[in-house]
């Protein structure tokens, strides 16, 4: 839990054929509407597992985390997020809750900041510069 008694928050960034998959909540968390699927972390589970287990509830996609990019808690929601590189093993990007996502897509390294104006996490855009970019 952090601080704000709000439960802390895994994200997985998933790249894949030099684009990285971003999903559209249903219901904006403030300014952020696009985002990677993420969601909260259980009681029983690491950050890198609740980011797998996010992004197959979320899109279907069946992915191994790869390693964490950091942590942070975040300047618009409050919430501790857990940032974790994540591979597609399996299954297809689909929107499997359409409860919580409106949209998704795979987007290339220059789209970006059409999706997330207000700028990533540096460790995370650092990440993707250089997966992205390579």
């Amino acid at each position: 839990m952090t601080s704000r008694g709000k439960a802390a928050v895994a994200a997985a960034v998933i790249v894949q054929e030099g684009r990285v998959l971003l999903v559209r909540r249903r219901v904006a968390e403030g300014a952020l509407s696009w985002q990677f699927p993420a969601g909260k972390i259980e009681p029983e589970e690491t950050p890198a597992e609740a980011a797998a287990r996010e992004t197959e509830e979320e899109t279907g996609l069946l992915v191994t985390p790869q390693r964490a990019l950091g942590q942070r808690v975040h300047p618009m929601t409050g919430r501790e997020i857990h940032y974790v590189a994540c591979r597609p093993v399996g299954g297809e990007a689909i929107i499997a809750s359409e409860g919580e996502v409106a949209g998704l897509t795979w987007a290339a390294h220059s789209e970006i900041p059409q999706y997330v104006p207000y700028g990533l996490f540096d460790p995370v855009q650092d990440y993707l510069d250089e997966a992205l970019l390579g």
